[in-house]
């Protein structure tokens, strides 16, 4: 299916999208720190993949993906339009993370996946 925008309407959309600073899952995690008093942890640390957090004594990485980004079917988000493209790029986006943490073990860190859906109801993580 074409798409229902022409390239510069799409390219504006896919520039507002934001990758840093989302309520949902980084500022979700940096409220979960505080509420817990977890301290130790730094951000845009330079490591493969960009971790959105890390703990540099523990060599922890930790990621909160989003879950229609990483593909995570909790609500049901599949895109009715264009599925084909959405399909591909979701799918590719499963297999750079598998491959980011792979080389983030094999640097001898340890990664943590979070989904965007269970930030909200974490109970203890560290």
């Amino acid at each position: 299916m074409a798409d229902s925008f022409n390239i510069d309407k799409r390219s504006s959309i896919m520039r507002s999208v934001k990758s840093k600073g989302n309520k949902s899952t980084e500022i979700g995690m940096i409220d979960y720190f505080k509420k817990n008093k977890i301290t130790g942890w730094r951000r845009n640390y330079n490591l493969p993949g960009k971790p959105d957090f890390i703990f540099p004594k523990k060599k922890i990485a930790l990621f909160a993906d989003g879950c229609f980004w990483h593909g995570h079917d909790c609500r049901g988000l599949t895109p009715k339009s264009n599925k084909e493209y959405w399909t591909k790029k979701i799918n590719r986006n499963k297999e750079r993370d598998e491959e980011i943490t792979k080389k983030l073990e094999s640097m001898g860190w340890k990664v943590i996946r979070i989904w965007e859906c269970k930030i909200p109801s974490l109970t203890y993580l560290f």
